[in-house]
């Protein structure tokens, strides 16, 4: 099982949970079972290109799109964090 940290403005999605337990051997399988068991991370999350500019996604804490992306592996009891941008003046 891998942990899954929601922010706040995602936690709609999850009834208020902070945290959701998927499995998952990729950080992908991973945000595709946390899709697949609170329906809307999907659309948020991703665009056509992959992981969407303005969304970052953690394993433990380093920055997947540094790593292998999407397809970075992730091993049991690991904790991935969802963490939307912050932008302003």
């Amino acid at each position: 099982m891998v942990t899954i940290r929601i922010p706040t403005t995602l936690r709609t999605l999850t009834g208020g949970a902070s945290t959701v337990e998927v499995e998952g051997t990729t950080v992908g399988e991973a945000l595709a079972n946390l899709d697949a068991a609170h329906p809307g991370f999907a659309d948020r999350l991703f665009d056509a290109d992959g992981l969407r500019r303005f969304v970052n996604v953690f394993l433990a804490d380093d920055d997947v799109r540094y790593l292998d992306g999407v397809d970075t592996a992730v091993a049991d009891g690991a904790e991935i964090s969802i963490i939307p941008a912050v932008a302003g003046g």
